[in-house]
């Protein structure tokens, strides 16, 4: 299990060589994945919406629809020093799961998922994928409506 939880939280890596060059951006930092607006880029089939970000080389990936299966995960990591135990009764040892409800953005519907926690560090897998998972940003899980916790996603 800790090996597929992997698999399934780690982005996927592009490349330059992956595609081609459609258009110019005012930077990769400003950008998030799920972005649709602001790409200013046209005559293409289907709406194109940010998959990925390189800003050390300032490149931004790009998929057509939202459907792209670049927008979606079923699993995110957290590293331990960026968990947040709102309830520390209920903080996880390592190889315990615990059902619960998750949102990765504000005012998101909470999602089903399962926490996982290991060693190193918190996995959550969803029931069903997920669009739009951003490094940096937060997923905070719930028991029922209460929030227990939260976390930067890696």
């Amino acid at each position: 299990m800790h090996h597929a939880l992997q698999t399934l939280s780690t982005p996927y890596v592009y490349n330059p060589a992956n595609g081609r060059t459609i258009g110019k951006h005012s930077g990769a930092h400003f950008l998030t994945i799920g972005q649709r607006k602001g790409l200013n880029v046209g005559g293409m089939e289907k709406p194109l919406f940010v998959i990925a970000t390189d800003v050390e080389n300032n490149i931004v990936y790009t998929g057509q629809g939202d459907d792209h299966p670049g927008l979606y995960r079923k699993a995110l990591y957290i590293k331990n020093e960026d968990i947040h135990w709102i309830r520390p009764d209920l903080e996880l040892k390592p190889n315990e799961a615990f059902e619960c409800l998750v949102r990765i953005r504000y005012r998101q519907p909470l999602q089903k998922a399962t926490l996982y926690k290991f060693d190193e560090g918190l996995y959550i897998l969803f029931e069903k994928p997920q669009r739009g998972i951003t490094p940096g940003q937060f997923a905070a899980w719930y028991n029922k409506d209460e929030l227990i916790g939260s976390g930067v996603i890696n």
